[in-house]
């Protein structure tokens, strides 16, 4: 598991690079030499590898244990503040509260046309990038100077700001609902995947139903828009509505396109549309799009607008790496994508102090089924125990088809002692997280039968298994399985006698003729 620190100064500091600790230290010899402990601390917490507080007090004897707490709270704030003297022109939101500040100070000396003028400026630029809620600050500050001194023509500029100021708070409150809704559909997923049975969908479709606003239309703004495809592109996904996904998710990456300067803006909301686009083009065999938009990804990854901002480049090396990996599920070339493993763990310890469990979990799964796909079942079962025995709340779905995953690689290699035991602790643990589906009750009646069988006995429970699977190929709610784990081609696999991975290089490239 990445080493994730739990000192927030320690994090602050290892987040700095080689730019930002130079500006530090030029900022803070301005300080008097009572800031002197300050540095030393900095310079210790730097060298470290670990945040050990017992050895940092050991190897600098000037800090004691005593003022530590105090020391470190005024570095903290030292290291903000000379970080935010670091001009960043491509940060809008940086330059709004610049602004913001001037016009403030402006005000504060009594200097209100120019603080007017400030403000002026401000608004346009809160127009051309979509920035509602700096618009809606501006226009309360603009009413603020003007309740204090007459400017120009009281009732002309009254009407006009009052106006504004409720044609502003109408399109936030609705940007407001839209941006509740769609967090609320994607902590859902976060906690749970998609939807379980036909009690997780009734749910779903009446909270969505209640909180969706209507149909947007031109004359919506950019983040209307953007939070109005989210919900939908959610709502899609956790139904396995993959059309749906689809669709919305490309209206989501088309929006950038309608809006260009956003995509510098929001870099953010771009990279996970363009994530979720790849997501989609991959959940419906998409060969040729997802290959065209990840060669696209990959190209944006290498840009400087990505590789010289860490908070991008984490963000986009998360959503590359978990295509890259799909690449190789989508092809059955699970073989030739274990060469990016080391690769994606090295990237995973370097980033440990930064990336969320969630994402962690997700790339373990995904490695442990390249193993499984190449026949390597011992490193997958690695992989596998890390996520059964990291106690996390999130993604129960996971946790419950990495625990069935864990079964079959277990059947493969023949660990008959262990299968007993296992098949029971797994049947609990999935029937607790009401995570029992029928394809789920199939697989483990075929493994309690079977794990002990000669394969000449097994052999047409693999065939019987088969056929009852197939069967809920096209119902949403069981095949729900197939999208964690490719349970037909195992056993085609099975019964072929072929690795799985032969099985599925074999289905793609029939479904890459045929298309």
């Amino acid at each position: 598991m990445p080493n994730r620190q739990k000192d927030d100064l320690f994090q602050l500091i290892k987040s700095l690079g080689k730019g930002e600790k130079r500006n530090f230290k030029l900022y803070i010899q301005r300080n008097t030499d009572a800031e002197m402990k300050v540095v030393i601390l900095f310079d210790a917490l730097d060298k470290m590898e670990e945040y050990d507080e017992y050895n940092l007090l050991k190897k600098n004897p000037s800090l004691t244990k005593l003022q530590l707490s105090n020391l470190k709270a005024s570095l903290y704030k030292h290291i903000l503040t000379s970080l935010r003297l670091l001009k960043d022109d491509n940060n809008i939101e940086l330059q709004l509260h610049e602004q913001l500040d001037y016009a403030r100070i402006l005000f504060n000396k009594g200097l209100y046309l120019q603080a007017l003028k400030v403000l002026e400026r401000l608004k346009q630029i809160t127009i051309n990038y979509q920035q509602q809620t700096y618009h809606l600050l501006v226009v309360t500050f603009e009413k603020k100077i003007e309740s204090m001194y007459i400017t120009r023509s009281l009732k002309e500029r009254a009407d006009q700001l009052a106006n504004e100021s409720m044609h502003s708070l109408a399109k936030m409150e609705e940007i407001n609902k839209l941006s509740n809704l769609s967090l609320q559909l994607y902590s859902w997923y976060i906690q749970h995947g998609h939807a379980r049975n036909k009690e997780d969908e009734s749910k779903l479709k009446a909270f969505f139903e209640s909180h969706i606003v209507s149909e947007i239309d031109i004359t919506n703004s950019f983040y209307h828009k953007l939070y109005y495809y989210q919900s939908y592109t959610w709502y899609s996904f956790i139904l396995q509505d993959f059309l749906g996904y689809y669709k919305y998710t490309q209206r989501w990456v088309n929006l950038f396109d309608e809006f260009p300067k956003m995509r510098f803006v929001d870099t953010l909301q771009y990279i996970k549309g363009v994530h979720n686009l790849l997501s989609a083009h991959y959940d419906l065999k998409n060969g040729k799009k997802f290959l065209e938009l990840l060669e696209t990804f990959e190209n944006f990854w290498s840009s400087p607008h990505i590789q010289g901002n860490e908070n991008y480049r984490i963000q986009t090396f998360m959503y590359l790496y978990t295509s890259k990996l799909n690449k190789h599920f989508l092809e059955g070339t699970f073989s030739e994508g274990i060469k990016l493993v080391p690769e994606i763990e090295n990237e995973l310890e370097e980033l440990g102090l930064y990336l969320d469990s969630h994402r962690i979990l997700v790339f373990y799964y995904k490695i442990a089924c390249l193993y499984f796909g190449s026949g390597d079942n011992s490193t997958a079962i690695d992989y596998l125990n890390k996520i059964i025995n990291w106690k996390v709340d999130l993604r129960t779905d996971l946790q419950c088809y990495a625990r069935l995953l864990h079964l079959i690689a277990h059947f493969e290699l023949g660990n008959h002692d262990l299968l007993a035991y296992l098949v029971k602790s797994v049947y609990r643990f999935m029937s607790k997280m009401e995570n029992l589906s029928g394809v789920e009750e199939l697989m483990f009646s075929f493994l309690k039968e079977s794990f002990h069988l000669s394969y000449k006995d097994v052999k047409p429970k693999f065939e019987a298994l088969l056929i009852k699977l197939k069967k809920f190929e096209n119902n949403s709610i069981e095949a729900r399985a197939f999208a964690y784990l490719d349970v037909i081609s195992w056993l085609e696999s099975k019964l072929q006698n072929v690795p799985v991975e032969k099985i599925i290089r074999e289905k793609y490239l029939a479904n890459s003729k045929n298309k």
